[in-house]
């Protein structure tokens, strides 16, 4: 399976942010996406998912059933800033979506089962989503995408507000995942990049270009990332 993207172009005004960009990103592998503060990661993870316009840009998913038009329900995103219901409680919420997409999802796993996979405690289950810290609203945000199982997964700064222990639950989890997904992840921690991605891209200059991974050296490695960062123009 492939995610193919084709001349996508977005700016803001006279700001170009995302230009000419052709990409194939591949299943089963986790993709480290890494840009200066602006560079446009979030820009460039909205015009996947549609939620902004762009100027231009056609989406593929190439797999068993061909090559056709990506479509939202093919899409999972965790945005860096949660959005859940804050009137239900962490059980509440996860009961109703599967029951309303219990005809999409793997019948054979209970809301239990689900919620041992990230590691979320029974008395904390019963709590109302707006007492859920940050992390806590990340968690529940990973699951949905998990039990909705769509074949690409955007995470946006995902793990930066989880506690060293869950980062590390969740880092394996993803690892788990990313054998029948496409997992893009994006970051500004370089150390999480290098140790979680299989491939890291580099968002300069308003394009994406795929850095080789060291894994011989890895400082060597992180100093040609660094360096390409560095070389960012402004406007």
């Amino acid at each position: 399976m492939k995610l193919e993207i084709i001349e996508l172009n977005k700016s803001y005004g006279e700001k170009e942010v995302l230009k000419n960009i052709n990409f194939t990103f591949e299943e089963g592998k986790i993709y480290g996406l890494l840009g200066r503060n602006g560079a446009g990661k979030t820009t460039f993870f909205n015009s996947i998912n549609k939620d902004i316009d762009i100027e231009s840009g056609r989406f593929y998913l190439d797999n068993e059933y061909g090559r056709n038009k990506l479509e939202t329900k093919d899409i999972g995103y965790v945005l860096s800033t949660p959005v859940v219901p804050e009137f239900l409680t962490g059980r509440e919420f996860l009961q109703f979506f599967i029951d309303i997409n219990k005809d999409k999802i793997d019948s054979s796993k209970t809301i239990d089962d689900y919620f041992t996979l990230v590691q979320l405690k029974p008395e904390d289950q019963k709590l109302l989503l707006k007492d859920y810290s940050h992390g806590m609203k990340n968690k529940m945000q990973i699951l949905i995408n998990i039990i909705a199982n769509p074949k690409i997964i955007l995470l946006d700064e995902p793990l930066t507000s989880l506690d060293i222990v869950a980062q590390e639950e969740m880092k394996q989890l993803l690892k788990v995942l990313k054998k029948d997904h496409i997992i893009i992840l994006s970051t500004h921690i370089l150390e999480l990049a290098t140790d979680l991605c299989d491939e890291i891209v580099i968002l300069s200059n308003k394009k994406l270009e795929i850095i080789p991974k060291d894994d011989v050296n890895i400082k060597k490695y992180k100093d040609k990332i660094i360096t390409m960062l560095k070389e960012e123009k402004d406007d």
